[in-house]
């Protein structure tokens, strides 16, 4: 072991897009023998946590959950309101989007996409003309992703509601916020959203391995006039559940459920709104450091416009093969786990290796902000990249401003 190595000893930070740091909270109450599922502390929390979930997600309507990651809530939701044949109109910015896209693909869906690129929002003008095109109200659902992980661009879903009542299409309003919730304001009745998915592992500040499908009236009206729906997918038992067993298709994640009652309990304590506002001001300082250092050398962000960005992951591109060089160096000398820069090229290709992610979601700090910049820099200045200076600085005054 170097000397510089020893530096990586102590509680290791893992500053990706997901899985987030976990509470301690957390942590300790998932730490317990295996419960009874039959009766008892567990089986009574049920009601408690579904109302908590949606406390969070800021609807009065309906929730089911799910052992899966999010992958497995894409499928979940479209399992419920899409048939095999029907059209759905897909808005990519990113990855994430297209992963969507491929899962209504294999359940039988003709899937129609506009792809707005890596770099840019959902171009609102555009999905008007095509919604305005679609006179015989072909498309089924819109889907679109909240904050795309991948490229980091943060989409107006209020908007995407504002066009369908303009154009008065029918298709049901989908969103997947599995990289948003409980870090940027989303309001689920407020904004018209018919169907949601996020999952556990990210601003909800749980393992992963749960996922969740918030539905409102309208997309259970259309789950109750399809021919069929999977009966391990099928929402309607989940959200309606008369048995305990029930809410979970068989048996429970205990121990998420455990882990998962603890975390709503620190949202609800902090209060959503200043989660909102505490994610939003951590990212402005996030990004002050990341403008200080592109000032010299190749620094630059996936997204441009401050007002699109996430509050909840940055994405970044570092000249080739620079980015991989910072994030390994970080993490063997100073135990900080950077992301890759998923989705931005193909890995093996050398441009793969200019692009990196930092994850600022969930159970995330000031210190621990400035201790992420920190470590950054020290990375920067190590392998000698190119960077301009005075980024700690402005990051702290962000964060002292607060």
């Amino acid at each position: 072991m170097t000397k510089q190595s020893k530096l990586a000893q102590g509680r290791s930070y893992l500053a990706i897009p997901g899985p987030s740091v976990m509470p301690d909270a957390v942590l300790s109450a998932m730490h317990r023998a295996a419960p009874n599922i039959y009766e008892g502390e567990l089986v009574e929390m049920m009601p408690a946590l579904a109302a908590g979930l949606k406390r969070v997600a800021r609807t009065d309507r309906h929730v089911a959950m799910y052992i899966s990651n999010g992958h497995g809530a894409w499928e979940a939701a479209l399992s419920n309101v899409i048939a095999p044949g029907d059209r759905v109109l897909v808005l990519a910015t990113g990855r994430f989007g297209h992963g969507w896209a491929e899962m209504a693909t294999g359940l039988g869906a003709e899937v129609e996409i506009l792809d707005f690129g890596r770099n840019a929002p959902i171009d609102l003008a555009q999905v008007a003309e095509r919604l305005k095109a679609d006179t015989g109200h072909q498309i089924k659902a819109v889907m679109a992703v909240h904050v795309d992980t991948s490229s980091s661009v943060r989409n107006d879903v209020p908007g995407l509601r504002r066009l369908l009542d303009e154009a008065g299409h029918p298709a049901l309003l989908m969103a997947d916020c599995i990289a948003s919730l409980g870090c940027e304001r989303f309001e689920m009745d407020a904004w018209g959203v018919d169907v949601m998915v996020t999952a556990s592992q990210k601003g909800l500040m749980v393992p992963p391995g749960m996922a969740f499908v918030f539905f409102n009236d309208r997309a259970e009206e259309v789950r109750a006039r399809l021919p069929r729906v999977s009966r391990y997918w099928d929402w309607s038992p989940r959200a309606h559940a008369e048995e305990f067993y029930q809410y979970h298709g068989g048996t429970a994640p205990t121990h998420h459920l455990y882990g998962l009652r603890a975390a709503l309990d620190i949202i609800h304590e902090e209060g959503i709104e200043q989660v909102w506002q505490r994610h939003a001001t951590l990212a402005r300082a996030v990004w002050a450091a990341c403008e200080a250092w592109s000032a010299e050398g190749s620094l630059r962000f996936n997204i441009e416009d401050r007002a699109l960005r996430s509050h909840a992951v940055t994405a970044l591109r570092l000249q080739a093969p620079h980015a991989t060089e910072l994030r390994d160096w970080v993490q063997s000398n100073l135990g900080l786990t950077l992301g890759v820069g998923l989705g931005m090229a193909l890995p093996g290709e050398p441009a793969w290796h200019g692009f990196f992610r930092l994850g600022h979601m969930g159970h995330v700090n000031g210190h621990m902000i400035m201790g992420l910049l920190g470590g950054i820099e020290a990375g920067l200045c190590a392998l000698k990249i190119d960077h301009g200076p005075g980024a700690l600085q402005t990051a702290a005054e962000v964060i002292g401003g607060a």
